[in-house]
Protein backbone atom coordinates (compact mmCIF):
# COMPACT_ATOMS: atom_id res chain seq x y z
CA UNK A 1 0.00 0.00 0.00
CA UNK A 2 1.28 3.58 -1.19
CA UNK A 3 2.29 5.10 2.06
CA UNK A 4 1.48 8.32 1.30
CA UNK A 5 -2.25 7.13 0.95
CA UNK A 6 -4.39 7.21 3.55
CA UNK A 7 -6.58 4.15 5.15
CA UNK A 8 -9.39 5.88 6.38
CA UNK A 9 -10.94 9.84 6.48
CA UNK A 10 -12.56 11.51 8.88
CA UNK A 11 -15.05 15.02 8.39
CA UNK A 12 -14.93 16.90 11.69
CA UNK A 13 -18.26 18.65 12.06
CA UNK A 14 -18.17 22.61 11.38
CA UNK A 15 -20.09 22.12 15.05
CA UNK A 16 -18.04 20.52 17.47
CA UNK A 17 -16.41 20.63 20.88
CA UNK A 18 -13.65 22.07 21.48
CA UNK A 19 -10.54 19.09 22.09
CA UNK A 20 -7.52 17.83 22.09
CA UNK A 21 -6.65 15.48 18.81
CA UNK A 22 -5.89 12.60 21.16
CA UNK A 23 -9.36 12.82 22.68
CA UNK A 24 -11.27 13.62 19.58
CA UNK A 25 -10.14 11.25 17.58
CA UNK A 26 -10.98 7.93 19.76
CA UNK A 27 -13.67 5.57 18.12
CA UNK A 28 -13.44 8.18 14.76
CA UNK A 29 -11.15 5.25 12.95
CA UNK A 30 -12.42 1.73 12.43
CA UNK A 31 -8.72 0.68 12.65
CA UNK A 32 -8.44 2.06 16.17
CA UNK A 33 -11.08 1.54 18.60
CA UNK A 34 -8.91 2.53 21.41
CA UNK A 35 -7.35 5.31 23.35
CA UNK A 36 -3.88 3.85 23.63
CA UNK A 37 -3.53 2.70 19.99
CA UNK A 38 -5.36 6.73 18.78
CA UNK A 39 -2.44 8.06 20.66
CA UNK A 40 -0.02 5.32 19.94
CA UNK A 41 -0.50 6.35 15.93
CA UNK A 42 -0.84 10.35 16.49
CA UNK A 43 2.69 10.16 17.94
CA UNK A 44 4.01 8.03 15.02
CA UNK A 45 2.69 10.81 12.75
CA UNK A 46 -0.18 8.73 11.35
CA UNK A 47 -2.96 11.17 11.96
CA UNK A 48 -2.93 14.34 9.73
CA UNK A 49 -5.16 17.14 10.17
CA UNK A 50 -5.30 19.17 7.05
CA UNK A 51 -3.01 17.37 5.43
CA UNK A 52 -0.40 17.98 7.88
CA UNK A 53 1.04 15.38 11.06
CA UNK A 54 -0.81 16.11 14.23
CA UNK A 55 0.05 16.29 17.79
CA UNK A 56 -1.74 15.11 20.67
CA UNK A 57 -2.23 18.34 22.10
CA UNK A 58 -3.34 19.24 18.25
CA UNK A 59 -7.44 21.65 18.78
CA UNK A 60 -9.34 20.35 16.74
CA UNK A 61 -11.93 23.36 16.92
CA UNK A 62 -14.24 22.04 13.67
CA UNK A 63 -14.24 21.54 10.13
CA UNK A 64 -10.99 19.62 10.03
CA UNK A 65 -10.05 17.10 7.94
CA UNK A 66 -8.86 13.97 9.61
CA UNK A 67 -6.95 11.17 7.77
CA UNK A 68 -5.28 7.85 9.11
CA UNK A 69 -2.05 6.94 7.46
CA UNK A 70 -1.27 2.77 7.26
CA UNK A 71 1.40 1.76 9.74
CA UNK A 72 5.11 1.27 8.38
CA UNK A 73 5.75 -2.71 7.26
CA UNK A 74 7.38 -4.57 9.66
CA UNK A 75 8.95 -7.38 8.29
CA UNK A 76 7.58 -10.23 10.13
CA UNK A 77 8.54 -14.20 9.67
CA UNK A 78 6.37 -16.55 8.55
CA UNK A 79 6.91 -19.61 10.54
CA UNK A 80 5.10 -23.11 9.65
CA UNK A 81 4.59 -24.49 13.17
CA UNK A 82 2.06 -27.19 12.01
CA UNK A 83 -1.00 -25.45 13.75
CA UNK A 84 -4.40 -27.12 13.46
CA UNK A 85 -7.11 -24.91 12.13
CA UNK A 86 -10.36 -25.49 14.23
CA UNK A 87 -12.66 -23.31 11.68
CA UNK A 88 -11.99 -20.66 9.39
CA UNK A 89 -13.85 -18.30 7.01
CA UNK A 90 -13.22 -15.06 5.38
CA UNK A 91 -13.22 -13.42 8.64
CA UNK A 92 -12.21 -15.24 11.34
CA UNK A 93 -10.57 -18.32 12.48
CA UNK A 94 -9.59 -20.86 15.33
CA UNK A 95 -6.81 -22.23 15.96
CA UNK A 96 -5.15 -24.67 18.55
CA UNK A 97 -2.02 -23.42 20.43
CA UNK A 98 1.00 -25.78 21.55
CA UNK A 99 2.11 -25.81 25.18
CA UNK A 100 5.60 -24.10 25.08
CA UNK A 101 4.69 -21.01 22.80
CA UNK A 102 3.93 -17.29 23.06
CA UNK A 103 0.71 -16.23 21.47
CA UNK A 104 2.40 -13.05 19.96
CA UNK A 105 4.69 -10.58 21.53
CA UNK A 106 8.24 -9.52 20.59
CA UNK A 107 9.82 -12.73 20.05
CA UNK A 108 9.83 -14.95 16.58
CA UNK A 109 8.59 -18.07 17.53
CA UNK A 110 4.85 -16.79 18.23
CA UNK A 111 1.84 -18.59 17.71
CA UNK A 112 0.92 -15.19 15.83
CA UNK A 113 3.79 -15.47 13.62
CA UNK A 114 2.31 -18.69 12.28
CA UNK A 115 -0.90 -17.93 11.31
CA UNK A 116 -0.35 -16.81 7.42
CA UNK A 117 1.24 -20.54 7.14
CA UNK A 118 -1.39 -21.77 8.65
CA UNK A 119 -4.50 -19.83 7.39
CA UNK A 120 -6.14 -19.02 4.50
CA UNK A 121 -6.13 -15.58 2.54
CA UNK A 122 -9.10 -13.85 3.41
CA UNK A 123 -10.52 -11.93 0.18
CA UNK A 124 -12.97 -9.56 2.28
CA UNK A 125 -12.33 -5.98 1.28
CA UNK A 126 -11.28 -4.77 4.76
CA UNK A 127 -8.59 -8.06 5.58
CA UNK A 128 -5.53 -7.10 7.67
CA UNK A 129 -2.01 -7.56 6.11
CA UNK A 130 -1.50 -10.45 8.87
CA UNK A 131 -4.10 -12.72 10.91
CA UNK A 132 -4.08 -11.37 14.66
CA UNK A 133 -4.86 -13.08 17.59
CA UNK A 134 -8.20 -10.95 19.26
CA UNK A 135 -6.68 -12.77 22.64
CA UNK A 136 -3.55 -14.63 24.51
CA UNK A 137 -3.30 -18.24 26.28
CA UNK A 138 -0.10 -18.27 28.43
CA UNK A 139 3.16 -19.86 27.92
CA UNK A 140 2.59 -22.83 29.08
CA UNK A 141 -1.45 -23.20 28.36
CA UNK A 142 -2.62 -25.28 25.15
CA UNK A 143 -5.78 -24.77 23.46
CA UNK A 144 -8.23 -22.62 21.18
CA UNK A 145 -6.89 -18.92 20.35
CA UNK A 146 -9.59 -16.50 18.55
CA UNK A 147 -7.61 -15.01 15.22
CA UNK A 148 -9.01 -12.14 13.27
CA UNK A 149 -8.96 -11.91 9.50
CA UNK A 150 -11.04 -8.61 8.86
CA UNK A 151 -10.29 -4.97 11.02
CA UNK A 152 -14.10 -4.94 11.21
CA UNK A 153 -13.84 -8.46 12.83
CA UNK A 154 -10.94 -7.93 15.59
CA UNK A 155 -12.82 -4.81 16.59
CA UNK A 156 -16.16 -6.57 17.34
CA UNK A 157 -14.09 -9.61 18.95
CA UNK A 158 -12.58 -7.60 21.20
CA UNK A 159 -15.64 -5.34 22.34
CA UNK A 160 -17.20 -9.32 22.82
CA UNK A 161 -14.46 -10.10 24.47
CA UNK A 162 -15.03 -6.49 26.87
CA UNK A 163 -18.48 -7.19 27.30
CA UNK A 164 -17.60 -10.77 28.63
CA UNK A 165 -20.15 -12.46 25.81
CA UNK A 166 -16.98 -15.13 24.93
CA UNK A 167 -17.68 -18.28 26.93
CA UNK A 168 -14.42 -19.93 27.57
CA UNK A 169 -14.11 -22.99 29.09
CA UNK A 170 -10.91 -24.64 30.31
CA UNK A 171 -9.50 -28.30 31.41
CA UNK A 172 -7.17 -28.60 34.25
CA UNK A 173 -5.17 -31.14 36.69
CA UNK A 174 -5.35 -29.77 40.08
CA UNK A 175 -3.07 -31.35 42.62
CA UNK A 176 -3.57 -31.62 46.24
CA UNK A 177 -6.68 -31.14 48.56
CA UNK A 178 -9.68 -30.45 45.96
CA UNK A 179 -12.86 -29.69 48.15
CA UNK A 180 -13.69 -26.45 46.25
CA UNK A 181 -16.60 -24.35 46.12
CA UNK A 182 -18.84 -24.27 43.11
CA UNK A 183 -16.94 -20.63 42.41
CA UNK A 184 -13.92 -19.24 43.45
CA UNK A 185 -14.27 -15.75 44.00
CA UNK A 186 -10.48 -14.95 45.49
CA UNK A 187 -9.31 -11.98 43.84
CA UNK A 188 -6.05 -11.28 41.41
CA UNK A 189 -3.45 -9.11 41.93
CA UNK A 190 -5.98 -6.98 44.14
CA UNK A 191 -8.78 -7.24 41.05
CA UNK A 192 -12.24 -8.99 41.42
CA UNK A 193 -11.79 -12.08 39.57
CA UNK A 194 -14.67 -15.10 39.34
CA UNK A 195 -14.18 -18.70 38.01
CA UNK A 196 -17.04 -21.25 37.91
CA UNK A 197 -15.60 -25.03 37.97
CA UNK A 198 -17.43 -28.24 38.11
CA UNK A 199 -14.99 -31.19 39.34
CA UNK A 200 -15.63 -34.26 37.06
CA UNK A 201 -13.42 -37.13 38.82
CA UNK A 202 -10.61 -37.71 41.35
CA UNK A 203 -8.24 -40.14 41.98
CA UNK A 204 -5.77 -41.28 44.50
CA UNK A 205 -2.20 -40.36 43.88
CA UNK A 206 0.81 -41.01 46.41
CA UNK A 207 2.56 -37.77 45.52
CA UNK A 208 -0.09 -35.42 45.99
CA UNK A 209 -2.94 -37.23 47.99
CA UNK A 210 -5.58 -36.88 45.07
CA UNK A 211 -5.61 -35.57 41.69
CA UNK A 212 -8.58 -33.74 40.21
CA UNK A 213 -10.07 -32.88 36.91
CA UNK A 214 -11.75 -30.01 36.68
CA UNK A 215 -14.06 -27.70 34.22
CA UNK A 216 -13.19 -24.37 34.47
CA UNK A 217 -15.12 -21.33 33.46
CA UNK A 218 -13.82 -17.77 33.70
CA UNK A 219 -16.22 -15.27 34.18
CA UNK A 220 -13.32 -12.46 33.76
CA UNK A 221 -10.19 -12.53 32.79
CA UNK A 222 -7.70 -11.56 34.56
CA UNK A 223 -3.51 -12.46 34.24
CA UNK A 224 -3.04 -16.43 35.43
CA UNK A 225 -6.23 -16.06 36.83
CA UNK A 226 -7.24 -20.19 37.02
CA UNK A 227 -3.71 -20.48 38.33
CA UNK A 228 -4.03 -18.38 40.84
CA UNK A 229 -7.04 -18.98 42.56
CA UNK A 230 -6.67 -22.93 42.18
CA UNK A 231 -2.89 -21.97 44.30
CA UNK A 232 -4.60 -20.00 46.40
CA UNK A 233 -7.39 -22.61 47.14
CA UNK A 234 -4.50 -24.98 48.01
CA UNK A 235 -4.71 -26.94 45.21
CA UNK A 236 -3.08 -25.49 42.52
CA UNK A 237 -2.79 -26.85 38.52
CA UNK A 238 -0.30 -30.00 38.03
CA UNK A 239 2.53 -28.58 36.57
CA UNK A 240 2.46 -25.24 37.16
CA UNK A 241 6.23 -24.00 37.68
CA UNK A 242 5.06 -20.31 39.22
CA UNK A 243 2.06 -21.51 41.46
CA UNK A 244 2.62 -24.50 43.00
CA UNK A 245 2.97 -26.84 46.42
CA UNK A 246 6.15 -26.07 48.77
CA UNK A 247 8.19 -28.76 47.50
CA UNK A 248 5.41 -30.43 45.05
CA UNK A 249 6.10 -28.90 41.58
CA UNK A 250 5.59 -31.67 38.65
CA UNK A 251 8.11 -32.01 35.83
CA UNK A 252 8.01 -33.57 32.58
CA UNK A 253 4.61 -33.32 31.47
CA UNK A 254 4.07 -29.43 31.26
CA UNK A 255 1.17 -27.87 32.67
CA UNK A 256 -2.27 -29.41 33.19
CA UNK A 257 -4.21 -26.48 31.82
CA UNK A 258 -6.19 -26.65 28.66
CA UNK A 259 -8.15 -24.10 27.00
CA UNK A 260 -11.03 -26.53 25.68
CA UNK A 261 -14.14 -25.31 24.02
CA UNK A 262 -15.02 -21.32 22.89
CA UNK A 263 -18.44 -19.97 22.58
CA UNK A 264 -19.11 -16.68 20.81
CA UNK A 265 -21.37 -14.97 18.43
CA UNK A 266 -19.99 -14.57 14.87
CA UNK A 267 -18.83 -10.69 14.67
CA UNK A 268 -20.37 -10.87 10.75
CA UNK A 269 -23.39 -13.14 10.39
CA UNK A 270 -24.09 -12.99 14.16
CA UNK A 271 -24.66 -16.80 13.86
CA UNK A 272 -23.37 -18.82 17.57
CA UNK A 273 -20.30 -20.50 17.00
CA UNK A 274 -18.76 -23.10 19.41
CA UNK A 275 -15.26 -24.79 18.49
CA UNK A 276 -13.18 -27.43 20.52
CA UNK A 277 -9.70 -27.63 20.59
CA UNK A 278 -8.66 -31.43 20.51
CA UNK A 279 -7.92 -32.54 24.42
CA UNK A 280 -4.12 -33.80 25.01
CA UNK A 281 -2.84 -37.36 25.44
CA UNK A 282 -1.49 -36.37 29.03
CA UNK A 283 -5.16 -35.41 30.48
CA UNK A 284 -6.24 -39.10 28.95
CA UNK A 285 -3.86 -41.17 30.18
CA UNK A 286 -5.37 -40.21 33.65
CA UNK A 287 -8.75 -39.33 33.24
CA UNK A 288 -9.53 -41.56 30.27
CA UNK A 289 -13.14 -42.54 30.70
CA UNK A 290 -14.03 -38.92 32.14
CA UNK A 291 -12.30 -37.16 28.63
CA UNK A 292 -14.31 -39.81 26.66
CA UNK A 293 -17.49 -38.98 27.85
CA UNK A 294 -16.67 -35.09 27.38
CA UNK A 295 -16.16 -35.26 24.02
CA UNK A 296 -19.36 -37.11 23.23
CA UNK A 297 -20.99 -34.40 24.73
CA UNK A 298 -22.86 -32.07 22.91
CA UNK A 299 -22.67 -28.30 23.54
Amino acid sequence: MNQNLSIEQHQVPQQVEKARLQDYAVGKFEALPSRKGTKKAIERGRVLVNGKPGATATWIEGGERLELLPALARQLPDLDLGLKVLWEDEHLAMVCKPAGILTNGNRKFTLENGLTQALKPSAAHNSLPRPLTVHRLDYPTSGAVLIAKTRAALIRLKRQFEERKIGKTYLAVAAGDTTLNERLNSPVDGKAAETDLNSLESLKSEKYGKLSLLQLHPRTGRRHQLRVQLAQAGCPILGDPDYHLPGLRSYGNGLYLHAWELKLQHPITEKPLMVRAPIPFKFRRLFETSIAKLEEKKA
